[in-house]
């Protein structure tokens, strides 16, 4: 017997014929659905949360595929309210994870700024970290405030990415975020960067001039995008609706995935620079050692002959239990 069909993620790349203005439209479905039942069997967060992580989940997947770049991107929200942190990594792949912690109460129908920026310090950070560090390099990391120029506050994700890529990357950007308990999703659109050459001034301006325009009038387009046909169209309703009078280039669609990288070995080594004696003082206290993965909820338990083997050297080691979750 045939089970109901997966809903599969997608995403959906195209250029706009004649124009330097590419788009991106991506829908986490069964994938995003995942990572809200793994984080429900320890804590599910509250829905304006799960709404945050969801939109940073569709945000970076759009960013990551928007680059040519072998390593993860991570994307944090960082502050002062009762979201002290919220990150969702992306790989080259499109394999995602995410996670978010919650130390206080969050209002029903908390917008972005009461959640993370309460008292003016919520930061949001996009990390590039390469799979293959050379010696002494540092992953690239950019951050900025939760406000403009003006000091005006940004008041949703969406505005915040926009407000980083005018900054960090002289890219005209819009970006439609949403997600709920079904699904996330994201539109994105952004002016190419301008071609350099050695024309006439005068022309390059006159370029420069059209191509602001063309993007100005498709930007304006994908903001009468609202977060309830965001989450309840699919990609090719969306792009025509949006997008009927305009020629579309359009692109073989990528499949995202959740995925997780955590390993036994991992926390193993994660146990063992917390120290013996504290590693010792938990399984003293509880009978084992549990440490749950705070992107994929995954239970690792090690009893007192695991712990006993972190420290013992390897030659002096007795077989372990190997309790793996």
């Amino acid at each position: 017997m045939i089970g109901p069909r997966r809903a599969m993620s997608e995403l959906h790349k195209f250029l706009f014929d004649g124009m330097p203005v590419r788009g991106m439209l991506v829908r986490l479905d069964d994938d995003w659905q995942q990572v809200l039942a793994r984080r429900a069997e320890a804590d599910a967060w509250p829905p304006e949360v799960a709404a945050l992580v969801g939109q940073m989940c569709a945000a970076g997947v759009l960013m990551q595929s928007n680059i040519k770049f072998d390593g993860a991107l991570v994307l944090q929200i960082a502050g002062d309210g009762p979201v002290k942190l919220a990150v969702a990594e992306v790989q080259p792949n499109l394999r995602f994870r995410a996670t978010a912690k919650v130390v206080g109460a969050v209002p029903p129908g908390a917008p972005l700024q009461a959640m993370v920026d309460a008292h003016g310090q919520g930061r949001c950070a996009i990390t590039l970290d390469p799979h293959a560090r050379l010696p002494g390099q540092q992953p690239y990391q950019g951050v900025v405030a939760l406000h403009d120029e003006r000091g005006e506050p940004l008041h949703d994700l969406a505005a915040v990415l926009a407000h980083y890529m005018r900054q960090s990357e002289q890219l005209d950007t819009r970006l439609v975020l949403a997600a709920d308990d079904r699904i996330a999703a994201g539109l994105l659109i952004q002016r190419l960067p301008a071609q350099g050459g050695t024309g006439h001034k005068a022309r390059r301006h006159e370029d420069e001039v059209g191509a602001g325009e063309d993007f100005n009038r498709i930007a304006h387009l994908a903001a009468t995008l609202s977060a309830d046909e965001l989450l309840t169209l699919d990609a090719d309703t969306v792009l025509r609706r949006l997008f009927w009078q305009e020629r579309l280039q359009r692109f073989e669609p990528r499949v995202p995935a959740f995925a997780c990288r955590c390993s036994r070995d991992r926390v193993r080594a994660m146990l063992v620079g917390l120290g013996r004696d504290e590693s010792e003082s938990i399984l003293a206290e509880r009978g084992e050692v549990e440490v749950r993965c705070d992107f994929c909820g995954r239970p690792y338990r090690f009893d007192a002959v695991d712990v006993g083997s972190m420290f013992t050297p390897a030659g002096q080691q007795a077989p372990g239990s190997a309790s793996a979750h």
